[in-house]
């Protein structure tokens, strides 16, 4: 029985060699002389590391008051995981291309696409340490903290969303269209 199963066509695909996987390829993203070589942070990625940088706040003040039993810091403790937070490395960040369109990518952003190429390091770290420590200058720690204790859309809304905003006047990105389903 197991011979006249093998014999019919198809055996050579089971036997022979495994099929190929389908290549795929990614480029790393094209970057202007200013994503390159400036010093600051780009426009077109201005939002993108403005809520890089409030996830990072979020979480470096949610684990201090963690370590304290969720109650509220004392100003010097604040102060001092702000700071910490914004000299972090800033390692797990860099630009990808998504769809034409160069966007900042790493924890606290949004999932991009499984196949791309990201360029991490060079002058990201230091410009996204750059801007944060801007906004806690800008903002005030006192401000910043409180808006942490509102809760994270408060820290982003505070930092990224209001009038001068990093993403104030941008519209939310859509949401993909999702097909139409078969009714019955």
């Amino acid at each position: 029985v197991v011979l006249s199963l093998l014999g019919g066509t198809g055996a050579q695909d089971m036997c022979g060699d495994p099929p190929e996987a389908p290549s795929r390829s990614a480029a790393a993203p094209q970057l202007s002389p200013e994503e390159r070589l400036s010093p600051h942070m780009p426009e077109s990625l201005r939002c993108d590391a403005c809520h890089a940088i409030a996830f990072q706040i979020e979480e470096q003040l949610r684990k201090a008051e963690g370590k304290v039993g969720k109650k509220a810091l004392k100003e010097s403790d604040y102060m001092e995981v702000l700071e910490r937070s914004c000299s972090q490395d800033w390692e797990g960040y860099g630009v990808l291309e998504l769809d034409g369109e160069k966007r900042l990518s790493g924890p606290g952003l949004p999932r991009q696409q499984p196949l791309s190429v990201m360029v991490s390091g060079g002058p990201w770290p230091s410009r996204l340490s750059k801007l944060c420590h801007g906004y806690v200058g800008e903002q005030g720690e006192a401000q910043i903290y409180g808006a942490h204790r509102r809760g994270p859309a408060a820290l982003r809304q505070l930092l990224c969303h209001g009038d001068k905003g990093a993403c104030a006047g941008r519209k939310e990105r859509p949401e993909p269209r999702k097909a139409p389903q078969n009714e019955l």
